[in-house]
């Protein structure tokens, strides 16, 4: 008998490429997928194809026990709560206890890069949800995922139109990685069957500078883009002014922070020896998204 594999989040992004990977990747039948979400009418696509659908509400603790009934690998995907804070961390802790109570084996959990030693806003929410794992007894795998690639897509558009890009990133580097080779590495994780638990940082293969980024994208989009050092409260109020809430400009600002310091200047092999790959290069995502970027 097959594992029953169960994805929360499973209408997001990244639940989306994992169920994919799942089943295309790594022909986990259809069956053995259980996509689970607040809203489960999202998924009707997903039904088609053979997919079980759930409704987890990750503030409705009693429910999330029904939703994990006879799983045996439960992926956590983080959840966006961040406007208030301790939301998420009690969200996460919730559904731990969910899963110890419905007798989940195994449980997987999207978390972020040394959350023990971050300057970002939200590492706390991760190092508190990966302790309340490790404290469940139940075997585990953590999966760091660095910064996404993706993530540039939100305002280096608009960075290109006005060649400018507003950073506090100094001459820190940051090793990014897209959305979808980490939904492609935690996929080959649920799929490996593993009893063992185990911690994975995702990361793209070499570390950049804000200057080197904006070589890369100024030459994919064929326009120039300068960058423009500012400080911490610079950068807050610009985001604010751009209608940022704060609760996002203070996150993006301490994300830069982290960077300076040299708190994402990590690479690791951890893609290449979960998937047998490489890493989708900066530039090569740049050149698949050009459409986007230059929007």
């Amino acid at each position: 008998m097959s594992e029953i594999i169960l994805v929360t989040g499973a209408a997001g992004q990244l639940g989306q490429r994992v169920i994919h990977h799942l089943i295309e990747t790594y022909k986990v039948a259809p069956g053995n997928i259980v996509a689970a979400t607040r809203s489960p009418e999202k998924l009707s696509e997903l039904e088609k194809k053979g997919v079980v659908t759930r409704k987890a509400d990750f503030d409705e603790a009693a429910g999330l026990e029904k939703a994990f009934a006879g799983v045996d690998r439960l992926l956590i995907i983080s959840t966006d709560a961040l406007d208030t804070p301790g939301k998420r961390l009690a969200q996460h802790k919730g559904a731990v206890a969910a899963a110890v109570k419905a007798g989940v084996k195994h449980i997987a959990y999207t978390s972020m890069p040394a959350p023990d030693d971050s300057l970002v806003t939200f590492a706390p929410d991760h190092l508190g949800s990966e302790n309340a794992i490790k404290a469940s007894g139940i075997a585990h795998t953590i999966i760091r995922d660095a910064w996404y690639h993706d993530n540039y897509l939100h305002g280096m558009p608009h960075n290109l139109q006005g060649g400018k890009w507003y950073s506090a990133t100094g001459d820190g580097k940051i090793s990014t990685i897209s959305r979808d080779d980490c939904a492609l590495a935690i996929a080959a994780a649920l799929a490996s069957g593993t009893s063992e638990s185990a911690t994975y940082t995702l990361t793209g293969a070499q570390s950049l500078n804000n200057r080197q980024i904006a070589a890369i994208v100024s030459d994919v989009a064929g326009k120039p883009l300068e960058v423009i050092d500012v400080n911490d409260e610079q950068l807050g109020q610009g985001m604010r002014g751009a209608g940022l809430p704060g609760f996002v400009a203070d996150m993006l600002v301490s994300a830069d922070a982290n960077t300076r310091a040299g708190k994402f200047d990590i690479v690791t092999e951890d893609f290449t020896k979960l998937t047998g790959k490489q890493p989708q290069p900066l530039k090569d995502f740049f050149v698949a998204h050009k459409a986007a970027l230059t929007a």
